[in-house]
């Protein structure tokens, strides 16, 4: 048993009239012994709940964060001879997946890559409590594995095709080693929000982060703000993801040095109004989304617009979002996010290991 642990335990976890915050410091220390699992089994499962009933503060989320930092992976910058200029975009999406609606994230990643903008995205395998369809396995049914490389073939893969995966399982096991507590205290702790506010990249980027609940993005602007942080996209997504709504109003908020806006982005306003997609079969949304990209017309695809649309004005490649979702549709009616999925997969392949999926 941890002593030390012991003492940040309790003081987090002494109820409602006598608990109190952890400092930064303590949060980094706290975490840190969770991740390298000094505490007992006991310990951690105590501190995820205790923690979750208190609350976290900004400082203990900056802790926490500093730990990820110093014993999690940082994928580096993307080298300057590469042809991806453009600062990155850092897709924050949920851990747990998605379980309600169809999510079209990867095409997103693939029309920003086809424009010139990098982009990184990280996540796990299915997550407890609700086990949703992650990132990885939409990429593997488009046939791109990223699960088998290692950081420095994450990193060849960014320069090499502007798209980067951080995979928790292989990359850092650490974090992957708390996963079954999530499974065993049968909620969602608050690492989950702090997977949210971490950025494995080590160049220039904004973060793009979804929510749900509006503390989660207070927390965050805070957080960010002791970070350093300056260049985020906070996005009321679909499920909690980056995924824009089209069945609602966007709520987005957008903080660059010297400035901070609050967007209400109305899908009517530009074409785009119409009820989200249903999640539906699992095993057929590879195939969806090889429609889109094929120029296939659809409710998912119009979705797809309407998100990459919005990222390539976030991005800095378009000025306008108008702007963006002609340069979207553009991107996808000539066959560039094609293009760039078959690069991808090409690229992804190179390392002679086996793709788990095959799609044509």
């Amino acid at each position: 048993m941890s002593h030390e642990f012991r003492d940040l335990l309790k003081q987090v976890g002494s109820g409602s009239h006598t608990s109190k915050a952890l400092t930064r410091a303590e949060a980094e220390a706290a975490t840190r012994m969770m991740l390298t699992q000094t505490a007992t089994p006991a310990q951690i499962g105590a501190f995820m709940i205790a923690h979750r009933i208190k609350r976290p503060t900004v400082d203990e989320l900056a802790g926490t964060l500093d730990a990820y930092a110093a014993l999690g992976p940082t994928m580096p910058a993307i080298a300057p001879d590469s042809a991806y200029r453009r600062p990155a975009l850092v897709l924050s999406c949920p851990y747990d997946g998605r379980s309600r609606t169809a999510p079209v994230t990867p095409i997103t990643a693939l029309v920003l890559a086809a424009a010139g903008v990098p982009v990184v995205m990280h996540g796990g395998d299915r997550m407890p409590t609700k086990e949703g369809i992650p990132l990885i396995e939409l990429w593997g049914q488009l046939g791109v594995d990223l699960r088998p490389h290692s950081l420095e073939q994450a990193h060849a893969l960014l320069n090499r095709t502007g798209i980067g995966f951080v995979y928790l399982p292989q990359h850092f096991p650490l974090a992957h080693g708390l996963v079954p507590y999530r499974e065993q205290i049968g909620k969602r702790p608050p690492f989950a929000t702090v997977e949210l506010l971490w950025s494995p990249y080590a160049g220039p980027h904004t973060l793009a982060m979804g929510f749900v609940h509006p503390p989660t993005e207070e927390f965050a602007k805070g957080t960010f703000a002791l970070r350093g942080q300056t260049d985020w996209v906070t996005v009321k997504g679909l499920e909690g993801s980056c995924d824009l709504a089209r069945g609602r109003t966007a709520i987005v908020g957008v903080n660059h040095p010297g400035q901070t806006d609050r967007l209400l982005l109305h899908p009517r306003d530009y074409g785009f109004e119409g009820d989200d997609v249903e999640l539906g079969d699992e095993g057929t949304l590879g195939d969806r989304l090889l429609d889109i990209l094929s120029g296939n017309p659809s409710e998912l695809a119009k979705t797809a617009l309407w998100n990459a649309g919005f990222y390539l004005w976030q991005g800095g490649a378009a000025a306008s979002l108008e702007a963006g979702l002609a340069q979207a549709q553009d991107i996808i009616a000539t066959g560039g996010a094609m293009a760039k999925l078959n690069e991808l997969r090409l690229q992804a392949a190179s390392s002679n290991q086996p793709l788990a999926y095959s799609h044509s």
